[in-house]
């Protein structure tokens, strides 16, 4: 018998579980699924968990962020409203908001416990935004590096 497992949640470790829910609820305007304490699952399948002392986890491995090895990514179809709420709450940014190589305008920014975070325009409002630019269907998919089809497809929406 084959036992299938199924992709749940990622899960940060938070030095402060008050301060990351307000964080992400507040800023982020996620919602609580579930709050165990201090330890809540987001709507989105994000996860904050502030390690207690003597738990195992914290026993045998460093939880604060030191190295920045990875981001969370998410997507808004109104980046400009985003951006300004970040930058209204005084963030640490990577980087303001920008047109990446491929056309889409992203922000980059840290959470309270330093992880970085990517908000990007979603894909159909940045392919949308080229095309009203006066990029052809054919510009885009070269400046995107999406296939030809699915700007079409995006495009038609």
């Amino acid at each position: 018998m084959q036992t299938i497992m199924v992709f749940h949640s990622t899960v940060l470790f938070v030095a402060n579980i008050d301060h990351s829910k307000d964080f992400y609820t507040g800023l982020l305007n996620f919602s609580v699924e579930y709050d165990f304490g201090k330890s809540i699952l987001l709507n989105n399948g994000l996860s904050l968990w502030e390690i207690q002392p003597g738990h195992t986890i914290s026993q045998h491995l460093e939880t604060k962020n030191t190295s920045n090895r990875f981001e969370l990514y998410f997507e808004t179809e109104n980046i400009d409203v985003v951006s300004e709420a970040i930058h209204n709450a005084g963030l640490k940014l990577l980087h303001s908001l920008h047109e990446e190589s491929w056309g889409q305008r992203t922000i980059r920014f840290f959470d309270p416990d330093d992880h970085l975070i990517e908000i990007g325009e979603s894909l159909h409002v940045f392919i949308n935004r080229l095309n009203t630019r006066g990029l052809t269907t054919k510009q885009i998919a070269e400046k995107s590096g999406i296939p030809f089809e699915t700007v079409l497809n995006l495009l038609s929406r």
